[in-house]
């Protein structure tokens, strides 16, 4: 996949941490390091908005409307 480069700025400190865990060789560069936190970040935030989603849901309306669903496909199985 192409990549493209941007500049990131960041407090000293996590800068230090960075290069920290680049010099024990827990990552490659300070790229990767920063390029695999942010697709952990963008991927937890994905969960979290199919969670909010899912807590708008009513409850007793989706049961509602699966057993609905069921009732007419029970209708539509051929008796054994």
């Amino acid at each position: 996949m192409p990549k493209t480069k941007i500049a990131v700025t960041l407090d000293e400190k996590t800068v230090e941490q960075v290069d920290r865990l680049v010099a024990c060789r827990a990552f490659p560069s300070r790229s990767r390091i920063i390029e695999e936190a942010v697709r952990e970040k963008l991927h937890r935030m994905t969960r979290n908005r199919l969670a909010q989603e899912c807590a708008k849901l009513n409850p007793a309306s989706e049961k509602a409307l699966a057993e609905e669903g069921i009732s007419q496909e029970l209708e539509e199985w051929p008796e054994y």
